[in-house]
């Protein structure tokens, strides 16, 4: 059974936690960063992966300082290149004086070349779907300061972590594992919470397994091959960019019915991308289907936007679940399957 590890933290107060002697789990308003290094690392000695929104560099920073001090990371590493992955990226990289490092397929984004596919607000339900054709999508450009993973799987800074490719929410979509404790940072390859549910995605309820964030994902049979991969190293630990982190066999569990009943449980009966995937290549976005008919979702977009920013930027009231749980109820977020996913290739 997944086991907690810290208290539930105060609403009103920055909070950290620790999931490993070296890991710890930063949540910000909707979405997760984490740093990598032992506590009281010196320069050069840690990594800060994925940086959050926008309004996320003070939270990041009091964490740092209250974990290193005044030392500065080895790099900053991108699971993706989405706007709640990336908002205070070119600050502290610039303020650090550090690279920023993802997988070659996102580099269009982060160097300013391209912008991502739009949004697709008809699938998954909730006020963050159906305001998402008006969040950002890029790109950024972080100039010099954007490099390739090593094409050997290694993550610099994180000696004995590797980079495992998982595309589908995004084309350059990366996972971070360490063999040696089986530590799998998912990113959003697959999450803990209902996250197309603004509800959700701030409170992070209710704690389960979880398909990437539909209305962001556009690739669906790439983002099943992706849960599959990840589903067969059996993490240990789940660290997740959106939702709360969790352990143990009933994680697993739960990781395991998504991945066997990804087509049932995950990919939406209706869709822009459904049938038909975004096309990228080394230049960023090349292709993508045009949209479907959907009035309701326009209609919704227009009315909730101003609520969904107002909620998003503004945590007061709004608590964190306990890490490393699962739901209450302790089912997962699919119903139950007839076993653990089939051998299949891709992902990795």
């Amino acid at each position: 059974m997944s086991t907690a590890v810290a208290a539930r933290p105060s609403a009103e107060a920055d909070t950290a936690h620790a999931l490993a002697h070296d890991v710890e789990w930063v949540p910000l308003s909707i979405v997760n960063v984490y740093l990598v290094g032992p506590r009281g690392a010196g320069d050069g000695e840690w990594v800060l992966v994925d940086a959050g929104m926008p309004f996320s560099g003070g939270t990041i920073r009091r964490a740092v300082a209250g974990r290193y001090g005044t030392s500065r990371p080895k790099a900053i590493v991108l699971t993706h290149g989405h706007f709640d992955h990336v908002g205070v990226v070119k600050e502290l990289a610039a303020e650090w004086d550090v690279p920023v490092y993802a997988h070659p397929l996102e580099m269009p984004f982060i160097t300013g070349r391209s912008s991502y596919p739009p949004p697709d607000p008809a699938v998954g339900g909730g006020m963050m779907a159906y305001t998402s054709r008006a969040l950002p999508r890029g790109p950024i450009n972080l100039g010099q300061r954007a490099r390739p993973l090593p094409t050997d799987g290694t993550v610099p800074g994180m000696p004995g972590w590797h980079w495992v490719h998982t595309p589908g929410h995004a084309p350059g979509h990366v996972a971070l594992f360490r063999d040696a404790d089986r530590f799998l940072i998912a990113g959003d390859a697959f999450v803990t919470t209902r996250q197309e549910s603004l509800t959700s995605a701030l409170t992070r309820l209710p704690q389960e397994v979880r398909r990437p964030p539909a209305y962001f994902t556009q690739d669906w049979q790439a983002a099943k091959a992706s849960v599959r991969a990840l589903a067969r190293l059996r993490p240990e630990v789940a660290a997740t960019g959106h939702g709360v982190p969790m352990r143990g066999q009933e994680m697993r569990d739960q990781l395991a019915r998504l991945a066997h009943d990804f087509d049932r449980v995950a990919v939406p009966s209706f869709g822009r991308y459904v049938r038909d995937p975004a096309r990228f290549d080394e230049r960023g976005t090349v292709g993508y289907p045009p949209p479907l008919v959907e009035p309701f979702v326009g209609l919704m977009a227009g009315v909730g936007l101003g609520v969904a920013v107002g909620m998003m930027t503004g945590r007061k009231g709004v608590g964190t679940p306990h890490p490393l749980t699962p739901s209450p109820t302790g089912r997962g977020g699919t119903k139950p399957g007839p076993g653990p996913p089939p051998p299949c290739g891709g992902g990795g």
